[in-house]
C-alpha cells in the first residue's frame, strides 16, 4: 500500500500541465466508477487522498480523435458532446449510467469530446486502471461475494489437488495442427482432413459459401484447401470439430453446454465479421478465438455433472462461471498447445478494460464482439459504452460508438448468417 501511495504522489509531481483544480475526490464517488471501484477499499482510500477533480470550461475541447493519451477520463459533473470518426455525435450527462464508465480508456482517443457545459472530470493513469487487470486470471480466486458458493469451493479444492480433467481435442484437429508445425504442404493436409469425412465435407461446403465463392465451385477437399488457404483451413478444421467437446451424459449439463455452444458460435461469427470489416486481423483466427474464449466452462460443468445430485445447483453454477472461465479456459488451451494469443483471448476477453501496447490483437476483436453480442441482446444498462473501452481505440478507419454500434450490427446480419452456415449449414 505504501508503494501505491508513493506511485500516486510521483504521478502528481510529474504533471507539467496547468490544471484548474476542483473538489476533492471522495471514496464514495470512486466506488461508483467502473472498473476502478474494483481496486479494493485500501487502494481506493489511498487514491482518494491524492485526487481532486479537474475543471473544464464550457466550449473547451477535452480530447480529440487520434490524440495519444496515458489516462482514462471520467465525467463527474456536466454534459459533454462526443463525436466519432465518422462525424456522428451524441451526448453524455454526468447523471447518466454511461458516466459510471470512462469517456475513454485506450492509448489513443477514438472520439472527440467537447464540454457542452462546465465540467468536472477525473483523470486516472492507465497504470492504475490496469492494477487489477489480469491479476485474477492466473489462478482461481473466489470472490468475496461467492465465498458461500459450495460448488465453487469444491471445484477450487479439486484444482488444488491437481485433478482437473481437460477435454480431449478431436483427433483430426490434433493431427492437422501437429503436422502443420512440421511445415507440411497442402496435399499432406488434405490427406489428414479426409480421414474425417464429416469435416472434409463441411470444408468443401464452406469453400462454396458466399464468403469464399468464386466462379468455379470447389468439388474436392483439395479444391477447398487451395481456395481457403492452409492456415485458414487449420483454424476452420479445429472450429468444426470443437462441437464434439461440448457434450455431457447429464441432461441438465448438456442443456447448459448447448446454450454455451450457441453463444460461443455467435461470438465467433461476430469476431469473424469484425475482423473482416476492420481488415486488421485474420478472420479465421478471430473465428477460432471467439469459439474457444469460453472453453473454460466445459471442465467445470463436467465436474458438476459428476457430483451427487444434491450438489447440483443451477444458480451456484451460473454465479461461478465468470470466475471460472478465464482461469480454466487458459489452462485448457495451454494443454491443447494453442498459441499464446488464443490463451490470452480465453483469459482476458471478458475484461472490458483489458489494455496492452501495440496494434489490435485477437483478444481485442473478441472483446468488441462480446460487447456487440450483449448489446444485441439488449443488456445495455450494465455495459460500458463501446467508445469507452481500450479495444475500440485499436481500430483504424473503422468507427464504433454507442450511436452506430447497433446499426453496424444490423447491417452485418447477412455476413453473420453466412458465417453461421459454416457450422449449421
Amino acid at each position: 500500500m505504501a508503494l501505491f501511495k508513493s506511485f500516486l504522489k510521483n504521478k502528481s509531481k510529474g504533471s507539467s500541465e496547468p490544471v484548474l483544480q476542483g473538489d476533492k475526490i471522495t471514496l464514495e464517488l470512486l466506488k461508483t466508477l467502473i472498473p476502478i471501484r474494483n481496486l479494493g477499499e485500501e487502494k481506493l482510500e489511498a487514491f482518494a487522498e491524492e485526487k481532486y477533480c479537474e475543471k473544464i470550461k464550457a466550449g473547451e475541447t477535452l480530447f480529440t480523435v487520434g490524440e495519444q493519451t496515458d489516462s482514462a477520463i471520467y465525467l463527474l459533473k456536466g454534459v459533454v458532446a462526443i463525436t466519432d470518426k465518422n462525424g456522428s455525435g451524441y451526448e453524455i450527462d454526468s447523471h447518466s449510467t454511461e458516466a459510471r464508465f470512462p469517456l475513454c480508456s485506450g492509448n489513443s482517443h477514438n472520439t472527440t469530446a467537447v464540454a457542452k457545459t462546465d465540467l468536472c472530470v477525473l483523470r486516472v493513469s492507465h497504470k492504475i486502471m490496469s492494477i487489477n487487470s489480469g491479476k485474477l486470471h492466473n489462478e482461481l480466486i473466489i470472490p468475496e461475494a461467492l465465498q458461500n458458493n459450495r460448488l465453487l469451493q469444491l471445484f477450487s479444492q479439486y484444482l488444488t489437488e491437481e485433478k482437473l480433467e481437460v477435454p480431449v481435442l478431436p483427433q483430426v484437429a490434433i493431427r492437422l495442427r501437429e503436422a502443420m508445425q512440421q511445415d507440411i504442404g497442402i496435399a499432406d493436409a488434405v490427406k489428414i482432413i479426409q480421414a474425417d469425412p464429416v469435416v472434409s465435407a463441411k470444408l468443401i461446403e464452406v469453400a462454396n459459401c458466399p464468403l469464399y465463392l468464386t466462379l468455379n465451385p470447389a468439388k474436392t477437399c483439395l479444391d477447398a484447401v487451395n481456395r481457403i488457404g492452409l492456415t485458414a483451413t487449420r483454424n476452420l478444421v479445429i472450429s468444426f470439430s470443437l462441437k464434439q467437446v461440448f457434450s455431457s451424459s447429464s441432461k441438465d449439463i448438456r442443456k447448459m453446454l448447448d446454450h454455451i455452444w450457441k453463444e460461443s458460435l455467435m461470438l465467433s461469427c461476430l469476431s469473424y465479421v469484425l475482423a473482416s470489416e476492420s481488415k486488421q486481423y485474420s478472420p479465421e483466427e478471430a473465428l477460432l478465438a471467439g469459439l474457444v474464449s469460453d472453453i473454460g466452462t466445459i471442465p467445470f460443468l463436467n465436474f458438476a455433472a459428476n457430483l451427487p445430485r444434491e450438489f447440483f445447483n443451477p444458480e451456484e453454477i451460473r454465479q461461478a462461471l465468470p470466475a471460472i472461465k478465464p482461469v480454466i479456459g487458459a489452462t485448457v488451451l495451454k494443454e491443447w498447445n494453442f498459441d499464446d494469443e488464443f490463451v490470452d483471448a480465453a483469459r482476458y476477453s471478458n475484461d472490458w478494460f483489458y489494455q496492452h501496447d501495440g496494434d489490435i490483437n485477437v483478444t481485442d476483436i473478441v472483446i468488441l464482439s462480446r460487447l456487440h453480442y450483449k448489446l444485441g441482446k439488449k443488456r445495455i444498462a450494465s455495459l460500458p459504452p463501446i467508445s469507452s473501452i481500450p479495444a475500440t481505440s485499436k481500430l483504424k478507419d473503422f468507427a464504433l460508438s454507442p450511436k452506430n454500434t447497433l446499426h453496424i450490427l444490423h447491417n452485418a446480419q447477412h455476413k453473420i448468417k453466412e458465417t453461421l452456415t459454416m457450422f449449421v449449414g
